[in-house]
């Protein structure tokens, strides 16, 4: 049953799928068979990227995880009782097939009343970084990730879900050809890691003039550029400072990895307009997802400074470049209603990270932090503005 009826269509930024085994392996060409595997670790199955076994997702096989919502309460109120993590999650519970399938996934979405939803992949958030020193494999997985994807879940629905195959940008050549690939099988957006680039020489901003062929290509075929939370190497300078080498676990709490937990966006965005990809490509669009919005004004403040000390290294100005160009998808406690008085209403769009248990159980409930927002506003948020970008 629908607990909940808004008087306006709701396209949802952000859900999520989770993935079965076979997503990175079934189509992997014979010479790569071993890049992958699952392997059983004390009882538990874990997976393993060429032959490193990790963490970064506890359970790889999502057969049980945590409920929907687990961590509403945590993220509204604090966690004034120090709980554990456990303890903040709950009961685990059965995956079921609405997180496997696109069509259980409508019936789900019909009684959560999302008329539309962007589909995240999860697992596909751990590849990229744990193969920077190898671009060809890269491809090669992200390739077959999506040729999985395309054969179970399609990358448009029925025209309400709209899976986002992944893009990876070491070899512009590869990048652009598999971007054609997804564009061919209807696919209208694609997500692109918040990190910089891997390579043959060493890591680069995506926003470099060696990969505009690659943003030309997406700014023609009007594909929106869903820039989604990941892994996207930073652990690497919060090891520096705590003496180790771990990998991102970003269910294992850390405080001083949530110092700079939106370094990454910040710089990924600061990146868009610095190495002037935003102004050569003035049609290409750009969403931020499940990043919240605590970076942006920061980030803001910092480029107006900039620009008034050295307005010559810009083509204009840098400020209103991303309250212009920039999508922002925030997190339900965050202050939605100064986000829309400083990029403007249209620039925001409502995200549910369902079935995720940081997200919302309800994504309706999403519009009660809506306030000071008129109705035709709240449309905007709650779907009209994604429906714009995606050309509905």
């Amino acid at each position: 049953m629908v607990s909940r009826v808004l008087p306006y269509p709701l396209f949802d930024a952000d859900n999520h799928l989770y993935e079965t085994e076979e997503s990175l392996t079934k189509y992997l060409p014979k010479e790569y068979a071993g890049a992958i595997q699952y392997v059983q670790v004390n009882g538990r199955t874990k997976i393993a990227i060429r032959g490193q076994i990790s963490d970064y997702i506890p359970n790889p096989t999502f057969e049980v995880v945590a409920r929907p919502g687990a961590m509403e309460e945590y993220f509204k109120i604090g966690n004034p009782e120090g709980k554990s993590r456990r303890e903040i999650f709950g009961e685990p519970m059965r995956s079921v097939p609405a997180y496997r399938e696109p069509g259980p996934r409508l019936e789900l979405m019909d009684e959560l009343g999302v008329d539309r939803t962007l589909m995240f992949p999860t697992l596909a958030s751990l590849v990229e970084e744990r193969m920077r020193d190898d671009p060809e494999l890269i491809h090669v997985v992200v390739h077959s990730l999506n040729q999985w994807l395309h054969e179970v879940w399609g990358f448009n629905y029925k025209d309400r879900i709209f899976t986002t195959p992944v893009i990876s940008l070491p070899i512009v050549d590869k990048a652009i050809a598999e971007l054609e690939w997804c564009l061919e099988r209807g696919a209208k957006a694609i997500l692109v890691r918040p990190a910089p680039v891997p390579g043959f020489l060493g890591p680069r901003s995506f926003a470099l003039p060696e990969f505009d062929p690659f943003w030309k290509k997406a700014e023609q075929a009007g594909v929106l550029v869903a820039m989604h939370s990941s892994d996207s190497g930073y652990a690497r300078y919060t090891s520096e400072w705590e003496g180790g080498r771990t990998e991102m676990l970003p269910f294992k709490p850390n405080a001083f990895r949530m110092i700079g937990e939106w370094r990454p966006v910040s710089d990924a965005v600061a990146s868009w307009v610095c190495h002037g990809a935003l102004y050569r490509f003035p049609e290409l669009k750009v969403a931020v997802i499940e990043n919240g919005s605590a970076w942006l004004e920061p980030l803001l403040e910092t480029l107006a400074d900039i620009y008034k000390k050295m307005p010559q290294e810009f083509p204009g100005d840098p400020v209103e470049m991303v309250k212009n160009r920039i999508h922002v998808s925030p997190f339900y406690e965050e202050d939605l209603g100064h986000l829309t008085n400083l990029i403007g209403v249209e620039r925001v769009l409502f995200g549910s990270d369902y079935p995720h248990p940081e997200g919302l159980a309800h994504p309706t409930t999403f519009v009660d932090a809506l306030k000071g927002l008129d109705e035709e506003e709240k449309a905007k948020v709650m779907g009209g503005n994604l429906a714009r970008l995606m050309g509905m």
